[in-house]
């Protein structure tokens, strides 16, 4: 991606923003070398202002989402139309290596995500990058949805799928001290003594991060 319209997002400098879309209103529609669109990444970045931004602009001119800024934004309507005329349905793989359920998951909503699951997203899959990833580890990550976490369970999501590192869903439970997350899990077979492969436990990354209440639950559970 053009690095300086880069930084800009990064920063929320939404005026400078403003300023280089006026000069260039093609950055618009400016996608990185992967395919990653300026919208995509205000997304990414949490960067409220400048998403609100893109959206506005791009909707008075007439440009409509792709995808996979559907699935990022919840857009529903739009999803359930791109779906219809998309012949790979619900298994498209961005170019950065996310699955459409995967980023529903991490930064859309539930109702997307029920869609997309209605639609035949794996739950499974994995990404196409280094986290190798489930759309159950975004979710626990980014998301943290309580009801996005159940409908991916429901649909079998492996509360112990292991991604890089051997990193398990409950550890996003443990760093964001969210006890109710990892009794969803641990309630759906996950297995709260799991160890990375640094050999450490979500007992002990809770502890680390100051999360002494839930460490001592975690160390209270059977193994």
């Amino acid at each position: 991606m053009n690095q300086s319209l880069l930084r800009l997002i990064q920063s929320g400098a939404t005026a400078e923003l403003a300023d280089a879309v006026a000069a260039d209103p093609a950055l618009l529609e400016y996608r990185d070398p992967q395919g990653v669109s300026a919208l995509l990444w205000s997304i990414y970045t949490g960067q409220i202002m400048a998403r609100d931004f893109f959206l506005s602009q791009r909707a008075e001119r007439g440009i409509q989402l792709d995808i996979f800024e559907a699935s990022a934004l919840g857009d529903e309507t739009r999803l359930r139309d791109l779906l219809q005329d998309n012949t790979d349905g619900a298994q498209v793989f961005s170019g950065d290596g996310w699955t459409l359920l995967h980023l529903a998951a991490a930064f859309g909503t539930p109702g997307v995500v029920a869609l997309l699951l209605a639609h035949g997203a794996a739950v499974d899959a994995v990404s196409r990058n280094a986290q190798h990833n489930h759309p159950l580890h975004a979710a626990m990550a980014i998301g943290k949805n309580r009801e996005t976490v159940q409908l991916l369970l429901k649909a079998d999501a492996d509360p112990d799928a292991v991604q890089a590192g051997g990193f398990t869903p409950i550890f996003s439970a443990a760093t964001a001290n969210r006890r109710d997350l990892a009794e969803l899990l641990i309630s759906h077979g996950a297995d709260p003594h799991h160890q990375t492969e640094q050999g450490k436990t979500p007992a002990q990354f809770a502890r680390e991060r100051g999360y002494a209440d839930l460490a001592d639950w975690f160390e209270s559970l059977p193994r």
